[in-house]
């Protein structure tokens, strides 16, 4: 519910500013134009009373227990069984860009396996001079790299495609996370082992029960992917792929194969279940694209949103959120507040990086109206982000995957949030 608004002369403001001893910005200043004493900064609390907890308490740090609804979250109705179904990251109540890994969204074909470094196996076989069987130790020897990249489930928003359904930025977007991931070229590997000239694809497999392999042009493979073993400086998370995994910046979650077990070079596609059955984008006369693998820009408002209303009151207001290209570096932001006829162009919190998320920010003075908040991103390539009518001209209503329009919430009166469209 959105507080009763507060106007203070700049006379008041600057008395209080130098009562407190500092200069106080405006937006800082609601709570203190009450008047009369706020017991929470005169007297002395508790925790300031006593010692707190030793250092020995929490062998591993947790999240205070005020942020404990900082948490991943899924849709029970959207799959038929939890060890194949997907976790949404928390995107709404997150800051930055980094996705902390135990908010790191997760899916899986047959649930996560645990699979200890020294049972580990990563084979390279195929259309190469020397098959080769790596252990964790081999891989640990080679020379490493990192990256930042996002990963982003090729379903992601696809509930969206016939209409407004989910409530909810960590609903709607939140099959992704962005972290740092360290480990080792795939091409260092495939090197390693040697591929034949007539080696033009390669096809990846993970060691659990779902066999969910997947074709990769020979191209990609010797660019940009890694054998992932280290996320944001720590071990993979079991549900993440322990002790190893495929990270593919840019394109699609499904072919970042977790518990990475086999790398076959071949001289063509293998069009595994995984790649026909799914992943390929159903267009409205019924025929399916495949082999689109490329993330398209994309970014939604994370805030306000339908999960964090305006609560406040009046005044200023920080419109953020978070944008994202699998083809190169985010450029600029766009947000409008009335459905987009007019658009301001938002602050970059850094410069856009390739297949990074980039958070952006737009400061903005709210008086209570309605509003109807998007984002639209632009990357590096001259890419923007489509609107739904004119994705749905173009693609239609039948496919779950590749859905990178521009998201509108409703902002209302009263500060609270919906998911709507706008024609």
């Amino acid at each position: 519910m959105a507080g009763k608004s507060v106007t203070t002369s700049r006379r008041g403001i600057l008395r209080a500013g130098l009562a407190a001893g500092v200069a106080l910005p405006a937006a800082a200043l609601s709570a203190r134009a009450q008047g009369g004493p706020d017991p929470l900064i005169t007297e002395v609390q508790d925790w300031a009373r006593y010692t707190g907890e030793g250092v020995d308490e929490t062998p591993y740090g947790l999240p205070i227990r005020f942020e404990s609804d900082v948490v991943r979250r899924n849709v029970p109705w959207l799959t038929a069984d939890p060890i194949s179904s997907i976790n949404f990251t928390p995107i709404h109540a997150l800051d930055g860009t980094i996705t902390p890994a135990g908010c790191a969204f997760e899916r899986h074909h047959s649930g996560a396996i645990e699979l200890a470094k020294p049972d580990y196996r990563l084979m390279v076989n195929g259309l190469v001079d020397r098959p080769l069987v790596f252990t964790y130790e081999d891989l640990e020897r080679f020379p490493r790299h990192s990256g930042v990249y996002f990963c982003e489930c090729a379903a992601n928003t696809g509930m969206e495609w016939a209409g407004a359904q989910l409530n909810g930025s960590q609903f709607t977007h939140g099959m992704i996370h962005n972290m740092e991931y360290v480990g080792i070229p795939l091409k260092t590997l495939l090197d390693e082992a040697g591929v034949k000239p007539e080696g033009k694809w390669i096809y990846v497999e993970g060691a659990d029960a779902s066999s969910n392999g997947r074709s990769i042009p020979i191209e990609k493979a010797l660019d940009d992917c890694m054998v992932a073993f280290k996320a944001n400086g720590e071990a993979l998370r079991k549900e993440h792929g322990y002790p190893a995994r495929l990270v593919v910046p840019g394109w699609e979650g499904n072919l970042w194969v977790k518990w990475l077990r086999r790398i076959e070079v071949t001289d063509g596609p293998v069009e595994s279940r995984e790649e026909t059955s799914k992943y390929t984008d159903t267009l409205a006369d019924g025929t399916s694209r495949k082999w689109t693998w490329v993330m398209d820009a994309k970014s939604v408002v994370t805030a306000p949103s339908p999960q964090v209303p305006i609560r406040h009151g009046n005044g200023p207001l920080v419109i953020t959120g978070l944008a994202w290209s699998g083809r190169g570096a985010i450029t600029r932001v766009d947000v409008s507040v009335d459905g987009g006829k007019t658009w301001k162009t938002a602050r970059l919190a850094a410069p856009g990086q390739p297949m990074q998320m980039t958070r952006f920010w737009l400061d903005h003075d709210w008086q209570g109206e309605e509003m109807l908040l998007q984002s639209r991103a632009m990357d590096d390539t001259g890419y923007v982000q489509p609107t739904k009518s004119a994705l749905r001209a173009i693609r239609g209503e039948n496919s779950v995957y590749h859905n990178n329009a521009i998201q509108t919430w409703w902002i209302k009166q009263d500060g609270s949030a919906e998911n709507v469209e706008v024609s």
